[in-house]
């Protein structure tokens, strides 16, 4: 394993340069205080996991594993983070009981009964099929709860942090935004405590001595409550600096769409005092006509129907490619990258250790690719 990772140290495949970029870049060559590298990827619980869910996990992991081929005596970290916290704005399209959900439009997702009636909230069904989704495919990953990071009090000390550097956070959100919404813009959003309700109210004033602020309640009462304890939660780009801030993120992808929030996150996290992560932007997925792919407009592949007719190591495969310049993604791409998979994998067995490195299937199997034999046999069972 010291030759594959002398080999690594130069390798040009994007995974052991992300890795080595983290090492130096983002860790200054050390181990961090905390004593491991943290990996994170985020996911918003109000609708399903979908392919971009598969996609982020599966490269963040292959980046993951090529720093622990590099680094082999740092230990790694990788946090699924769900901000089931978030309020409600909108019933889903593909849920039961949508009159009973939409008496609790903008509580949290963890304060919604769930629609199906089988988990304690909505926020939880959904977490749970997460989960279940990431395991599936074999990730190793800890799952992390917004929900209970807030009402815990495991946030706490960030948040307060927050409220000590109100002004200073301000002053870098409100020039990014239209002028009435910086009429009510806060980057702490109260909770109701009458209604449950996620406010986005401006705050009449703020005290971090005593870690509260005030704001006027739904019903006009002028209201004062603490930030700590679940009773406030973050905007979230001030969220995600937060969340930065308070875990010691190291590594978090994010997509094209989403480059000047991680700029803005990025400074409210230094203000608190921390450091953003090394950050990989990828592209997004198209449309077989070049549109950018959109789940309520329902273009684009499921990963359920890409499974239906190719393994995952496919999809993998089809993740890895070019991840920073924008694919098509619809029907045809599935058995050109299914026979793009099977030539990887029967090359590898006859290629140098260095050539090893780079093929695709060195990091879509963690090192240890299949045998080239069962290349045929895939080839003959998925008939593509």
């Amino acid at each position: 394993m010291s030759d594959l990772r002398e080999i690594a140290l130069t390798s040009n495949a994007w995974p052991f340069q992300e890795a080595r970029a983290l090492f130096n870049e983002k860790l200054g060559g050390k181990i961090p205080e905390k004593g491991y590298v943290l990996f994170e990827t985020g996911y918003g619980p109000s609708g399903l996991p979908h392919i971009g869910t598969f996609g982020e996990v599966v490269r963040t992991t292959m980046v993951r594993r090529a720093f622990e081929l590099l680094y082999p005596d740092i230990p790694t970290k990788l946090f699924c983070f769900s901000d089931d916290m978030d309020g409600l704005r909108k019933i889903p399209d593909n849920i039961p009981e949508k009159e009973m959900v939409a008496q609790h439009l903008y509580k949290s997702l963890t304060s919604i009964p769930d629609p199906f009636g089988c988990h304690f909230s909505f926020g939880s069904h959904n977490n749970n099929l997460l989960r279940s989704f990431l395991d599936s495919f074999g990730f190793d990953y800890e799952f992390k709860s917004a929900t209970d990071y807030y009402k815990n009090g495991l946030f706490d000390k960030a948040i307060l942090n927050v409220l000590a550097h109100y002004d200073e956070i301000l002053d870098v959100m409100l020039p990014t935004l239209r002028e009435e919404r910086r009429a009510t813009y806060s980057p702490i959003l109260p909770i109701s405590p009458k209604t449950g309700r996620v406010l986005q109210v401006p705050l009449i004033s703020t005290d971090a001595e005593h870690g509260t602020v005030t704001f006027d309640d739904e019903d006009g009462t002028r209201t004062e409550i603490s930030v700590t304890g679940g009773q406030c939660k973050l905007q979230w780009k001030a969220d995600w600096a937060m969340r930065w801030y308070a875990l010691g993120v190291d590594y978090e992808m994010a997509g094209k769409d989403l480059t000047d929030s991680i700029k803005l996150a990025s400074k409210i996290c230094a203000i608190l005092g921390g450091k953003a992560p090394h950050t990989f932007i990828y592209e997004l997925f198209l449309d077989d006509k070049g549109e950018k792919i959109s789940k309520s407009k329902g273009n684009g592949l499921a990963v359920e129907e890409w499974l239906k007719y190719a393994p995952q190591e496919s999809l993998a495969l089809f993740m890895y490619q070019k991840p920073k310049t924008a694919k098509r993604l619809y029907f045809d791409v599935i058995p050109r990258t299914v026979d793009d998979y099977l030539n990887f994998l029967t090359a590898y067995v006859r290629q140098s250790d260095a050539d090893k490195l780079s093929n695709p299937v060195f990091h879509i199997h963690d090192g240890k690719p299949p045998k080239a034999e069962s290349a045929l046999s895939f080839s003959i069972l998925l008939n593509l």
